[in-house]
This record gives C-alpha cells, structure tokens and sequence, in this order.
C-alpha cells in the first residue's frame, strides 16, 4: 500500500542524488533507514552478541589452549 508524503524540493532533489539509476524514492528511503538502523549501537551489539552465541561451538576457550 503506497502513501503520499510531502517533502520540500530540496529535499526530493538530495534524494534523487542519493539514488541508483531505476531505484525508487521508496528504495532510497528504506536504505536509509536500514543504515541509520545499524548505527544504532545498542542494536548492533545485540546483534553481535547474538552472533557469538549462535558461533560460539566454533571458539576455543585459552583454558583449553
């Protein structure tokens, strides 16, 4: 489902530049925020964290060195 928002020219003008060729303002937009989702900090610990824990069979602890 499509909505209108209303952004000022200069604004639809920086995302036009920020664009690939074929890539809708939609496209453009949801990248954005996927990457300002990552700068997240707390959200990318967790995800690291979580990362460790579904790997962590694949470590050796120093004990066991």
């Amino acid at each position: 489902m499509a909505t209108t928002i209303q952004i000022q020219k200069n604004t639809r003008e920086k995302l036009k530049r920020l664009g690939h060729k074929g890539e809708t303002y939609d496209n453009i937009i949801e990248r954005l925020v996927s990457y300002f989702e990552e700068l997240n900090v707390e959200k990318l610990i967790e995800k690291r964290w979580k990362k460790l824990q579904e790997e962590k069979e694949q470590y050796v602890s120093l004990d066991e060195i």
